[in-house]
């Protein structure tokens, strides 16, 4: 059973393996927003940077958050939360999100800020899937932009007006594992990190003055099992999770950067990276501003949703073998909407009042599931099973890292003290 396991694992593990491409071809046509220029055009089309940019084999695309796309402010937000508490709640479109968003909706005492990339697929979504009216509302964030976050957090402001942010779920990911070369956010960071990372970053921490105003405050910060090297998604599907030195972050982590220790792209790393610092930032807030705010910061690892859009990036094969084996072999698939009330659970259950906790179900994935009498496995993070407090990973763990990471990673999105809590005097530097 044990060598079954081990080969289907290197089986599956090769669907992360990047996509070839012929190096060549890919210079001969690099890429200016939406256009292909031939080496011949190059000297009259580019300007420097963009030549620069070619010369690094980094493809300039069309903004993600261009200024036309800058959303009026919201006002009289205070008349529709009432007397409910305010979530606000990342990539709240689809898959997690969206069902953890339509369970806190549905209790009648929550009143979501559903904070998307795109406005209008919120809108529709929310209608499709029966939120309650006047339950929600759908604002504008692009987490591949600073200046859309930093936005955001102004027009949720004004949408407010004095009531403080009761939670934030920070949940929006992008995963790009067949990528063979990277992609770029409007700053310039590599996709998966910046916004996994950098963008919700810098939104928590542009929030956590106005949070600390709110009774009981939560924040949760979605981690996984991937970049949990004592676990066996993280531990034994290659690539594992490894920052190294933060040798890139060093460097500015942006382009031609592509990885945070500094070595070249690998699409499925990069986004076990960007979860291992998002685990790390929860353990920095709880460390850092616990104490002083009362805010709850915890983790969660919801189950493995392995239908979900986060693979949509992925072969086709792998995406109809790949719930059938976390589901009848591994023990760890657990449903969209299943998920969504483990999320939600985190930010409403009492029984989550505890900071700096990485919360899991059922086993929390660090072993394949045990065989039980209904015929399908438990104990690895699927479906079923009671929350618990669940154990983070040594290099998750790694204080002096998470210290530089925090450091490093306040200068790579330009947070200034005088924009951080109490202007920055808790921090340490």
């Amino acid at each position: 059973m044990r060598l079954f396991l081990v080969a289907c694992l290197a089986s599956l593990a090769s669907g992360f393996m990047p996509a070839k491409t012929n190096d060549l071809a890919r210079l001969a046509a690099p890429t200016i927003g939406r256009e292909a220029f031939s080496f011949d055009e190059v000297h009259t089309h580019c300007s420097r940077t963009e030549l620069n940019a070619l010369l690094q084999n980094v493809d300039i695309t069309e903004k993600y958050y261009p200024p036309q796309e800058k959303e009026i402010p919201k006002v009289l937000g205070g008349v529709k939360i009432g007397l409910r508490k305010l979530v606000v709640i990342t990539g709240a479109s689809s898959g997690l999100g969206l069902q953890c968003a339509k369970t806190l909706a549905k209790t009648g005492r929550y009143f979501v800020v559903m904070a998307v990339r795109d406005v209008e697929k919120g809108k529709r979504v929310a209608k499709e899937n029966g939120f309650p009216d006047n339950s929600y509302t759908v604002m504008k964030l692009e987490l591949a932009s600073l200046q859309s976050v930093r936005d955001f957090v102004a027009n949720l402001k004004a949408f407010k007006s004095a009531r403080p942010l009761t939670h934030l779920i920070c949940n929006a990911a992008v995963y790009k594992p067949t990528d063979p070369e990277p992609a770029w956010t409007d700053d310039g960071f590599e996709m998966s990190m910046g916004v996994n990372h950098f963008g919700h970053f810098l939104l928590v921490n542009l929030l956590l003055d106005d949070m600390s105003k709110a009774k009981g405050a939560r924040v949760c910060i979605v981690g996984s099992i991937t970049g949990n090297t004592n676990t066996v998604g993280g531990g034994l599907v290659y690539p594992r999770a490894d920052l190294g030195k933060l040798q890139g972050f060093e460097k500015g982590a942006r382009a031609p950067i592509s990885m945070a220790d500094g070595k070249p792209f690998f699409g499925a790393k990069a986004y076990k990276d960007s979860k291992v610092c998002n685990m790390m930032t929860v353990s920095e807030l709880h460390r850092r501003y616990h104490e002083d705010t009362g805010i709850i910061f915890s983790s969660m690892y919801p189950g493995c949703i392995a239908e979900t859009n986060l693979f949509r990036e992925k072969r086709q094969w792998f995406r109809k073998l790949f719930p059938l084996f976390m589901k009848y072999v591994t023990g760890g698939y657990v449903g969209e909407e299943e998920a969504g009330e483990r999320l939600a659970q985190v930010i409403d259950d009492p029984l989550c009042n505890k900071s700096g906790v990485y919360w899991s179900w059922n086993g929390g994935a660090q072993t394949v599931g045990r065989w039980s009498p209904d015929g399908k496995p438990r104990g690895a993070g699927g479906s079923g099973g009671e929350i618990f407090e669940n154990e983070q990973s040594d290099a998750v763990r790694d204080l002096e890292t998470a210290k530089k990471m925090w450091k490093l990673s306040r200068e790579a999105v330009g947070l200034s003290k005088k924009e951080m809590y109490k202007g920055g005097k808790l921090e340490e530097d």
